[in-house]
């Protein structure tokens, strides 16, 4: 069974930080761009970071450029995204995606695996 399986969330206070871990069942992930998107609640997932198959490229959304970094292990299976400086506004479930594709991209169409998602919550 093709699973992905996201750690790390939880209740945090503005300014803190988070690392969130996305392991997946499959060896052919690591041939693909991986990904994060959140939904915040009555709202529509978003793009937050993606990172090309071999780490070398990644792309982030406007609101979390220069807070959150996103990184990859092949060796492991797995993809990361370290949250620094959180905000109320970054509250949601976090989700990683697998790629049809080998290069970084936002585009929700693009990923075909998802994991089940993991809660933030940023308390002002």
């Amino acid at each position: 069974q093709v699973q992905l399986v996201e750690s790390g969330g939880g209740l945090v206070q503005t300014g803190d930080s988070l690392r969130l871990s996305c392991t997946g069942s499959e060896r052919t992930f690591n041939n693909f761009a991986k990904a994060w998107f959140r939904q915040a609640p009555g709202k529509e997932r978003e793009f937050v970071a993606s990172i090309n198959w071999s780490g070398g490229t990644a792309s982030y959304a406007d609101s979390v450029k220069d807070r959150f970094t996103i990184s990859r292990d092949n060796t492991k299976n797995t993809v990361n995204l370290r949250m620094n400086v959180l905000k109320p506004e970054d509250t949601g479930v976090y989700y990683c995606a697998v790629s049809k594709f080998y290069s970084s991209r936002d585009n929700i169409d693009d990923y075909d695996y998802w994991g089940q998602g993991t809660q933030v919550t940023v308390s002002s």
